[in-house]
């Protein structure tokens, strides 16, 4: 990516004409606006080996360990949460209405998620 090597050969007449190298200072990428002056351009595609190809990869995401962990400990005090709640309905028994019991004991348990916790986790970075 950070490396071209290259030549420039002009066959004007049939014979060798003037050859010259061609370094990364003789480039111009995708995108780019001349300012001044002229130029005379070739463009060149090599497939998946250019520049902005090999650029253009996703992003790696960046997570820590305190966030996986947190992450994880959501998701297991969430299951704890409905299945309280679905213990509660269950020694309850259940009613005509038990659907509703159980997301009233899911709403009235949802104070075991520390939500400020996360919040506070992520405006402290």
């Amino acid at each position: 990516i950070y490396e071209f090597t290259g030549l420039f050969k002009l066959d004007a007449g049939g014979g060798d004409g003037p050859r010259e190298p061609l370094s990364l200072e003789n480039t111009m990428w995708a995108n780019t606006v001349l300012a001044s002056g002229r130029i005379i351009a070739l463009v060149i595609y090599t497939g998946i080996e250019t520049r902005s190809v090999m650029n253009s990869r996703e992003p790696r995401t960046k997570i820590g360990t305190l966030d996986t962990e947190l992450n994880y400990l959501s998701k297991v005090t969430f299951a704890f949460m409905v299945v309280l709640a679905a213990l509660v309905v269950i020694f309850n028994g259940f009613g005509a209405h038990w659907f509703i019991l159980f997301f009233r004991n899911l709403l009235l348990l949802s104070s075991i998620i520390p939500i400020s916790l996360r919040v506070n986790l992520d405006f402290s970075k």
